[in-house]
């Protein structure tokens, strides 16, 4: 088991005052079985008029709040204690053929099945297309196991995309991401989620944080040492802000999550915050404001073994 101190902070600055502002927040990581939360604080400033907790329909920890005060910044901050157990090793000799997967959720009634089945369709920022479908395709030949095709498709993202935070918005298609092969962790995931179902794949989208890497720099050297993922030995993507990866559905295993960003599957050092159909579902931040003429945002993560 590994234990972390989780912190996140987002600021918002405007260049004029907004009058009133209505949010809700994805910041907080999921109680898991495999995944303890403890110790959670959560901060806002200038102090809300409105704060209420609720969780949304996945299951996910989402905090409302209301400002009525004329503001030109709003500072969000949360931190909690994650004890984090690793996940069963990913055996794709354990899972069943794709075109089975398919089958079985499109036909099996149980809660589980449905509820998977609820992650085949379109959803916001994911629309299903021949063309995700070839892509997928190029992995999941007739009778492949599931496991192996998830494998293959998140190592090909990997290669054949290029990580170029400058390259997208959160408004790009992801049709233009498949088509022109550039973009974030976000673009990535929506791509591999695009192609598992335009096959018939259920498929989900998982926000959370990576361990973020040592500040140690090394000798002669002032920039950080980058932290390397065993036994592989690469350094991962995506650790000093919020992290985008997805999840398969297979009848006997359940979810069976990949990085497409990183190439790898999540284990010890990837927290999950939350899980819904697309980024649209779980954005850290999203709301109303009335005023504020624009604004800029800076977010900052940090995920560190707790030493206490």
């Amino acid at each position: 088991m590994t234990v972390y101190r989780v912190r996140h902070s987002t600021l918002y600055e405007y260049p004029e005052a907004v009058v009133s502002s209505h949010d809700e927040a994805h910041l907080l990581p999921r109680s898991l079985e495999r995944q303890r939360v403890s110790e959670v604080e959560l901060r806002i400033e200038p102090t809300p008029d409105t704060v209420t907790w609720h969780r949304d329909y996945f299951g996910n920890e989402v905090v409302f709040f209301a400002l009525q005060t004329p503001h030109e910044r709003l500072e969000i901050r949360t931190q909690s204690r994650v004890e984090l157990r690793p996940p069963p090793v990913f055996d794709p000799e354990s899972t069943r053929a794709w075109e089975d997967v398919v089958r079985i959720a499109r036909e099996d009634r149980s809660e589980e099945a449905l509820e998977a089945f609820e992650f085949a369709f379109d959803s916001p920022f994911v629309k299903t297309s021949a063309e995700l479908a070839d892509f997928g395709r190029r992995s999941f030949p007739p009778g492949r196991r599931l496991g192996d095709g998830l494998l293959e498709l998140c190592g090909r993202v990997h290669r054949e995309f290029r990580y170029d935070p400058e390259a997208t918005t959160l408004d790009t298609p992801v049709a233009e991401v498949l088509r022109k092969r550039h973009g974030v962790c976000q673009d990535f995931a929506h791509v591999a989620i695009g192609a598992l179902r335009s096959l018939g794949i259920p498929a989900r989208y998982v926000s959370g944080y990576l361990r973020t890497r040592p500040q140690e720099a090394p000798p002669g050297s002032a920039r950080p040492a980058p932290e390397t993922d065993d036994p592989a030995g690469k350094e991962l993507v995506g650790s000093e802000a919020s992290h985008a990866w997805l999840s398969a559905w297979d009848p006997d295993l359940g979810w069976l999550d990949i990085d497409p960003t990183n190439d790898l599957v999540p284990g010890d050092r990837h927290v999950i915050l939350a899980w819904g159909r697309d980024y649209d579902d779980v954005s850290p931040v999203k709301g109303v404001t009335l005023g504020g003429g624009g604004h800029t945002v800076e977010v900052a993560v940090e995920v560190r073994p707790d030493l206490s």
